[in-house]
């Protein structure tokens, strides 16, 4: 009797619904994994998005400070 009542409880230690010691590690390890990847993707895609710098145009001379007509 005493071997099929430890072979119940170490089934029931395996099964993920039954144990929620072992559930939600997983859970807590699972959403840690998750921020994680979030964090970053994010950081990736504002990498990817950065400032490149000032571009370089041409400004008309008529719509300067001091304008410059012709």
């Amino acid at each position: 009797m005493t071997q099929q009542n430890l072979q119940v409880e170490d089934n029931s230690k395996k099964d993920f619904t039954k144990n929620w010691v072992t559930s939600s590690r997983f859970l807590f390890y699972l959403f840690v994994f998750g921020m994680i990847t979030y964090m970053l993707a994010g950081c990736y895609r504002l990498y990817q998005n950065r400032y490149k710098g000032k571009p370089d145009i041409e400004i008309q001379g008529s719509t300067k400070y001091t304008p410059e007509y012709k």
